[in-house]
C-alpha cells in the first residue's frame, strides 16, 4: 500500500512541477506549486513525519503560496489577458482526478483490515511523539530563529507593497 501512495503522489508532485515550468500566467504556476506541496506532505506523512507533514501543508501550501501568491497580484502592472484555461487541464485534468479517485478508492477498500490495525504513526517506538519532542525544541532552544523568520516574512510583505505602490 505505501508503494501505491508512494507512486500516486510522487507522479502527482512531478506532473505539478512539469505544469509549474510549463505555465505562462504566475498564478497558475503558483496554484502548481500548491499540488506540489500538498504531495510533499502526503509523502512525508506517509514516511511518519506527520509535524513534518502538517507544518508542510501549513507553512508553505499555506503562508508561503499566499505571500507569493499577493507579491504576484501586487507587482502585476499590466492587464492580464483573459484565456480559457490550460488545455492540459481540459485533456488530463478531469480523468487523472478520476483515475486517482478511483485508485485511492481500490487501495484503501482492499486494504481496509490492515488499515483498521495500523495507528498513525506507527513508525514510532517510543512513548514520547516526534511533536512534542520537536514542539519543545521548536519553542525553547530554537525559539529566537523562529521569531526571526515571522519578522522576515513581515519585512517581505511590507517590502512588495512598496514596492507595488505607485507614485500620485
Amino acid at each position: 500500500m505505501e508503494i501505491a501512495l508512494f507512486l500516486i503522489f510522487g507522479l502527482l508532485a512531478v506532473a505539478g512541477a512539469l505544469n509549474l515550468l510549463f505555465q505562462r500566467h504566475p498564478i497558475n504556476s503558483a496554484l502548481s506549486l500548491v499540488v506540489v506541496m500538498m504531495s510533499l506532505a502526503v509523502l512525508y506523512w506517509s514516511l511518519g513525519a506527520e509535524f513534518l507533514a502538517a507544518a508542510q501543508v501549513i507553512v508553505y501550501a499555506g503562508a508561503v503560496m499566499v505571500l507569493f501568491i499577493f507579491v504576484v497580484m501586487l507587482l502585476n502592472a499590466g492587464e492580464e489577458e483573459r484565456s480559457h484555461g490550460s488545455k492540459i487541464a481540459y485533456i488530463a485534468g478531469i480523468p487523472g482526478a478520476a483515475a486517482i479517485f478511483c485508485l485511492l478508492s481500490f487501495v484503501f477498500l482492499s486494504e481496509r483490515s490492515h488499515l483498521g490495525a495500523t495507528p498513525l504513526g506507527g513508525y514510532l517506538s517510543s512513548a514520547v511523539s516526534n511533536i512534542s519532542e520537536i514542539s519543545h525544541t521548536l519553542f525553547t532552544s530554537l525559539l529566537l530563529p523562529f521569531e526571526v523568520t515571522s519578522i522576515l516574512i513581515l519585512v517581505a510583505i511590507l517590502g512588495a507593497v512598496v514596492l507595488a505602490r505607485k507614485e500620485l
